[in-house]
């Protein structure tokens, strides 16, 4: 496995993205999801990625013709998800650019098997020339590899707290994450703290806004939760 390797998954079943987020994660990898070809645009946008796992089938944009339209400008590794096994669908995804597609169902460990497969033969040129990971937050930047926020060149101390907290955030950047996700993702919380996420928010937001009163990066979202929204 390529340590630390991060994945994107994009399927618009909610219970599918969650599970196969949990297992990814559990076997090492970092995971960051999208509902639809959209959402998966926007992540993209900002965040480079070792792998994208797309399912084919989504309303709206389909994976196949999202994959025709990121091999435009991406080189990332796509492994695409289909209920169709049918072998002239098979060849339509590896046409458009996909590097392996799997039929569902699927067991979980064949799903782990071809990922490493494709991330193995994938050159890492990363560990020759890093390419770090950087999101910027007006005159503040998080650094997502080495889990670093600096203000100009003076480094923002975080609590571990804190610092989970912006994992969680800045792998999924204009996205609303809900209380429950934000406990269930950080180790730091326990499900009777729900309510602890928005005093833990606060003092981010005073080491990250410039008007913490009035938050221009990690924005409250009526009825849904938080959302960092980077430049």
């Amino acid at each position: 496995m390529v340590p630390d390797a991060h994945l994107l998954i994009v399927d618009d079943d909610e219970r599918i993205r969650g599970l196969l987020q949990k297992f990814l994660m559990r076997n090492g990898f970092l995971v960051s999801s999208a509902r639809d070809a959209a959402q998966a645009r926007r992540i993209l946008g900002g965040l480079e990625f070792d792998l994208i796992v797309m399912d084919v089938m989504m309303p709206g944009e389909d994976g196949v013709t999202l994959t025709r339209d990121l091999r435009k400008r991406l080189q990332t590794p796509i492994l695409l998800l289909t209920a169709r096994g049918e072998t002239s669908n098979r060849i339509e995804g590896l046409e458009a650019g996909a590097d392996d597609y799997l039929v569902k169902p699927f067991e979980p460990k064949e799903l782990l098997l071809r990922i490493n497969a494709i991330l193995r033969r994938v050159p890492q040129v990363k560990a020759a020339e890093p390419v770090r990971q950087i999101i910027h937050l007006g005159a503040v930047r998080y650094d997502l590899d080495r889990g670093e926020m600096w203000r100009g060149d003076v480094p923002v101390r975080l609590t571990a707290t804190e610092a989970q907290l912006m994992r969680i955030f800045a792998a999924a950047p204009g996205v609303a994450l809900s209380r429950d996700r934000l406990v269930g993702d950080n180790s730091s919380f326990d499900a009777a703290q729900e309510r602890a996420v928005d005093v833990q928010i606060t003092r981010l937001r005073r080491k990250i806004e410039s008007d913490p009163k009035s938050p221009r990066y990690l924005q409250t979202v009526r009825g849904e939760g938080y959302m960092l929204q980077p430049d």
